[in-house]
């Protein structure tokens, strides 16, 4: 019998075939756990990724036009200039909708666990309310925590306190600037608040209730140290309380800015851009404007609630406005010299 290679050729190529060479596998459809760490100074600051959800451009985004009388005011970014938002976020390479991040950070002193903001616990959904399991991904313990400094009270960032109501740190004190909760906890601010704002009072009242009925909640009005190496620096305009969090420790800076920034490729090139829910638009452009060009001067790392995870990095300035240079992923965690 004459064997035939031609007759066993398609059997050949067929094992030659890398499908048939390696098992089928489902796609997994899931990231890596939400953390990540960078030392400054002495302090070890952990970015906590509590989710992301779409943010409505066209819906939010605003701008503070002169009109013709003098009188600056927040208009609709895609009325005012329509196809703008669209052209911007083109340029970094993303379009609407558009996926935005919702970041915590843990400040580990040495001495204290404090939590920067919560996440958004139950109160957006299935696609938020993650923070706790990266929490303990990062090493932590919920009931370790000692402090959680609120840089408002939207829903996104007090809401992981209490998720359903229930205390999620039963042994932290929750630090808020006292406009804030004046503001959120009057039922008269909330009949009178735009209806998309209305729900959110009712989350704030649920969240913080068992932290009040204990006795854990404190405030602070000026700017003030509240720990040593971090200071409560009031930058309102987002909210009337909007508070940033300026951390030093062995001469090394990080600020904590909260809601200073919404999207970053529309605002970084033009501070201007609002947001509808901005309870005064004008101090909230004024207030990023200042820190953008401080920042950028004194080249301190920045901590941004909304700026895609790790949300940590530093602003330059260039030709007449400012940019965002993210963090170097890193995996060496140098210890501070003795």
């Amino acid at each position: 019998m004459r064997f035939s290679w031609f007759a066993t050729l398609p059997w050949l190529l067929l094992l030659a075939s890398p499908d048939a060479a390696v098992a089928e596998a489902p796609q997994v459809r899931t990231q890596a756990p939400g953390f990540y760490r960078m030392m400054l100074g002495r302090f070890e600051i952990t970015a906590l990724l509590d989710g992301t959800h779409v943010f409505p451009v066209p819906t939010v985004m605003t701008r503070n036009e002169t009109q013709a009388g003098g009188e600056r005011r927040a208009v609709m970014l895609n009325d005012a200039h329509p196809g703008l938002a669209d052209a911007l976020l083109a340029d970094a390479s993303l379009g609407i909708p558009l996926e935005g991040s919702i970041n915590a950070f843990l400040i580990n002193t040495g001495n204290k666990l404090i939590l920067i903001d919560s996440g958004a616990g139950s109160l957006y959904g299935a696609c938020c309310g993650h923070l706790p399991e990266n929490l303990q991904a990062a090493g932590y313990r919920p009931e370790q925590i000692d402090e959680i400094y609120l840089t408002h009270l939207h829903a996104d960032h007090v809401g992981g306190i209490a998720p359903h109501g229930k205390p999620a740190f039963p042994n932290a004190i929750v630090r808020v600037n006292q406009k804030d909760l004046d503001y959120w906890l009057d039922a008269k601010n909330e009949n009178e608040a735009p209806k998309f704002l209305r729900p959110m009072f009712e989350g704030d009242r649920a969240s913080l209730k068992p932290y009040m009925d204990s006795g854990r909640v404190r405030t602070f009005v000026h700017e003030q140290e509240l720990s040593p190496g971090i200071r409560a620096v009031p930058t309102p305009g987002h909210t009337r309380g909007h508070t940033s969090f300026a951390v030093v420790s062995d001469g090394q800076r990080l600020l904590v800015w909260g809601d200073l920034v919404h999207v970053a490729p529309i605002q970084f090139p033009d501070p201007s851009v609002t947001v509808t829910y901005d309870s005064d638009p004008m101090s909230a452009e004024a207030e990023r404007t200042k820190v953008f060009a401080k920042s950028a001067q004194d080249g301190s790392w920045v901590a941004a609630a909304h700026i895609a995870f790790p949300g940590l990095g530093h602003i330059r300035s260039a030709d007449g406005h400012f940019e965002w240079i993210p963090a170097n992923y890193t995996t060496v965690l140098n210890p501070p010299h003795e």
